[in-house]
């Protein structure tokens, strides 16, 4: 097979150049058109809530949520270490303090260690929890490459701390529940706030762009007046408030309203893919395939290898050049956060699992125009590099 396979590309096979020109025609292509209270409207529809407002990232749409949880400077909010930066990055927008929590085996936030950190390492007086004397507001919990966190027990948690929760689904468009209490509710819809993203590698994109939604709907509308300036009044500029330029263009939305056509099928190829790959990579032990949390429907946004480092010692670097050569991308999983120049000296709570993921997690090709023929070839690569690679 001489040709190259990407990890991730987007995929428009519908009728996002047909919106995107009308957009055009119309001449409605920044923050104002109908395009984007169509997305807005197909996106709440889709995860079966009242309000979305479209913004111009997932980064965005965590920052306006840590504004509107009221996190201020000196605040904590603890949040996972084994995430991309951009779940942590607007911690610091708002001069607050994030405290690195472990993952679990789903990789994503522990709810075990977070309970622990509250009661064993922070002060509760029935109305505020505090960490060495701050306020701890907030947690941010990301559904990495499309697996749901537990968040039955996190909100829990965070109901008897008086805490909000914010969830980061950019990874997690289309994953929801089908057992126990929150059965049939989408990542992004059970915590106080929900972002997404449709950045070009996500499972629907908008080339950049984002959205937020709220166990609130009225938040939304002010997260929707945040985004654009905070302008009070129509014919006069006034603004009561400090807004942002946060606002989703409509030429994005364009985009984005063809690619909701598409979720459906796309989330379908993305957990039929992901058999495929399962069924290739039977019995091998020098690798296992992540699997997604039981008692959820994933949309299976990425697929995960673990090393066995037992019995591989090759850096991850060097096992990526080496299935590069060979026409496959992979990545390795992300360093972790409080590793990062900006994060070092943040405090961490018990972090053993994080690194140990950070060391053996090895993503392979997922798009979902990708074939039979493509995934059988590179599980066939991969077996055969790691079989070159198996310490004698």
């Amino acid at each position: 097979m001489n040709q190259f396979i990407p990890l991730a590309i987007p995929n428009f096979e519908g009728n996002e150049r047909k919106y995107v020109d009308d957009a055009i025609d119309q001449g409605w292509v920044s923050t104002g058109g109908a395009y984007i209270t169509k997305l807005e409207q197909e996106l709440a529809k889709y995860l079966h809530v009242e309000n979305v407002s479209a913004c111009q990232s997932g980064t965005s749409a965590l920052h306006l949520s840590l504004v509107e949880a009221g996190v201020k400077p000196g605040d904590v909010v603890l949040v996972p270490p084994l995430t991309f930066i951009a779940a942590v990055n607007p911690v610091k927008y708002q001069f607050a303090t994030p405290v690195f929590i472990d993952c679990d085996d789903s990789f994503c936030l522990d709810p075990l260690k977070l309970k622990a950190f509250c009661e064993t390492e922070c002060d509760f007086d029935g109305n505020r929890l505090t960490y060495q004397g701050q306020q701890v507001k907030a947690i941010v919990v990301v559904h990495v490459f499309g697996n749901m966190a537990d968040m039955e027990s996190i909100m829990e948690i965070a109901d008897s701390y008086g805490l909000k929760v914010i969830e980061d689904a950019t990874e997690a468009l289309g994953t929801y529940y089908t057992e126990g209490k929150y059965a049939g509710k989408y990542a992004g819809t059970i915590g106080h706030f929900g972002a997404f993203s449709f950045n070009g590698n996500k499972i629907i994109t908008t080339g950049g762009g984002g959205a937020v939604t709220s166990s609130d709907p009225k938040i939304v509308d002010h997260i929707r007046f945040l985004s654009t300036q905070a302008k009070t009044d129509p014919h006069y500029y006034i603004h009561d408030e400090v807004g942002y330029n946060y606002r989703m263009t409509n030429i994005q939305a364009a985009l984005g309203v063809a690619q909701m056509e598409e979720l459906p099928e796309f989330v379908r190829r993305k957990q039929h893919n992901y058999e495929l790959y399962k069924k290739a990579f039977e019995n091998c032990d020098l690798l296992e395939l992540i699997p997604f949390r039981e008692g959820t429907s994933s949309n299976k946004w990425f697929y995960s290898l673990q090393i066995n480092r037992k019995k591989i010692t090759a850096s991850m670097r060097e096992i990526i050049t080496a299935l590069e050569k060979v026409g496959i991308q992979t990545r390795a999983i992300w360093g972790l956060i409080n590793e990062q120049k900006p994060y070092l000296g943040e405090k961490t709570y018990k972090l053993e699992k994080a690194p140990f993921y950070a060391s053996r997690i090895l993503n392979i090709p997922s798009s979902t125009q990708i074939t039979e023929e493509e995934i059988n070839y590179v599980a066939e690569q991969i077996r055969f590099l790691l079989k070159g690679l198996v310490n004698e």
